[in-house]
């Protein structure tokens, strides 16, 4: 086993909320560490003894000093040693309660601190696993990881995206790998609520497909009678689009300004059957909304699923003028009785705000609304309770 003392120290400042961090609370700030020549001179992705103001240990920590997140709490055994063992004994736990969740191995299987791996994601496709490793220390240990999630699930094909922002927050490269087996070299097909989704793992947007939000669709696909005319906007793949076709909608418009997005969107529709009631739109949604406005275009339901418009706490106001914005945009497209889905996926803006700046949107189109439901990201989508930032997703849904 590692021994404590084979890991340098790493002391937090008198005012550090050192309760916290026994609480859970998983990150280290770097002001809030006593930083000298030698705590400087770590590696990026070294572990460390974290310590409180008087000395008195704390957890084992992953450093990286060129980061804003100096520390990210691994483990409150000083002595674990991070082997083979210690990644595949948290990926089965991770493991055992996607398959109690769902019926087919399609779904998020890590999701970062609150599946006890620090900025770390990993998205299964049946026998294909993508890894976003978004932290120094996942970077260190990526053959480990990758050979135990091999031994764990069974899967043959694993591979690294490294797009994410919060790796160049971290020092990291930007080069995607295969790390086992042969990168596919087409879109998988993904089954969700009764429509297919195409998955593209090697060139689309962070690991093929977005899975946060498979609850919000299945409520969107609730509110469709039978030849409902729907709109999805920000449809990337066609999220909620063919969800909404999959209950029974007549005919659904996605709009995106992808057009390789909406390319693979047309192509879930074609392999759900779906392809002579689906439609799609490539533009700036904000243009394509207020053309559609000036068309006299009116449904049933209306989503709207637009990227981080508040990714940080210094784009807060503008995100939330942009989240009204579409707010009011869409508002008009809501046939009188007809409904409104909203999302937000932006850590900065928190429920409270994203909620507000929509409902003022809806009021400034002049409509009435009821709020009927508020959705967040599915199970395979955990919380870490101590971290906001884990809840990031946000939906409500109106009746206008």
């Amino acid at each position: 086993m590692t021994q404590t003392a084979d890991h340098p120290r790493i002391r937090l400042k008198p005012k550090a909320n050192a309760r916290g961090l026994r609480h859970g609370f998983p990150w280290v700030y770097a002001n809030d560490i006593v930083t000298d020549r030698r705590t400087r001179k770590i590696p990026a992705g070294a572990l460390a003894v974290l310590e409180d103001d008087k000395r008195a240990p704390i957890a084992l920590v992953a450093v990286n000093p060129d980061s804003k997140i100096m520390c990210r709490v691994l483990d409150r055994d000083l002595d674990v040693q991070l082997d083979a063992a210690w990644f595949e004994t948290r990926l089965r736990r991770a493991l055992e309660m996607r398959e109690r969740l769902f019926d087919a191995p399609y779904y998020r299987l890590i999701h970062a601190e609150a599946d006890g791996f620090p900025g770390v994601i990993i998205d299964r496709f049946g026998d294909a696993c993508v890894i976003q490793p978004n932290a120094a220390w996942a970077e260190v240990h990526l053959e480990t990881l990758t050979e135990a999630l091999v031994t764990v699930t069974g899967v043959t094909t694993v591979l690294k995206n490294a797009s994410g922002r919060t790796r160049w927050l971290e020092g990291l490269d930007d080069v995607n790998v295969t790390l086992r087996g042969t990168a596919p070299d087409a879109p998988l097909s993904v089954p969700m609520n009764g429509a297919t989704y195409m998955a593209d793992l090697t060139g689309g947007q962070k690991t093929g497909l977005f899975y946060d939000q498979r609850p919000n669709h299945a409520f969107a696909a609730r509110l469709v009678q039978p030849g409902a005319q729907v709109l999805d906007v920000f449809s990337h793949v066609g999220g909620f689009g063919l969800a909404m076709l999959a209950g029974g909608a007549g005919q659904a418009l996605s709009v995106d300004g992808s057009a390789s997005a909406l390319d693979l969107a047309a192509q879930g529709a074609e392999a759900s059957g779906f392809a002579d009631t689906f439609q799609t739109r490539q533009g700036d949604a904000f243009d394509v909304l207020t053309q559609l406005g000036e068309e006299g275009a009116q449904f049933d339901v209306v989503i709207c699923d637009p990227p981080a418009f508040a990714p940080s706490r210094q784009a807060l106001d503008a995100g939330l003028r942009a989240y009204e914005r579409v707010a009011r945009l869409a508002a008009a497209l809501v046939k009188p009785g007809g409904y409104l889905g909203l999302c937000s996926c932006s850590h900065a803006a928190d429920l409270g705000r994203f909620r507000d700046a929509s409902s003022r949107g809806i009021g400034r189109a002049g409509r009435q609304a009821q709020l009927i439901h508020t959705g967040f990201a599915g199970p395979d989508h955990p919380q870490l309770p101590q971290l906001a930032e884990s809840g990031y997703l946000k939906a409500v849904f109106y009746r206008l």
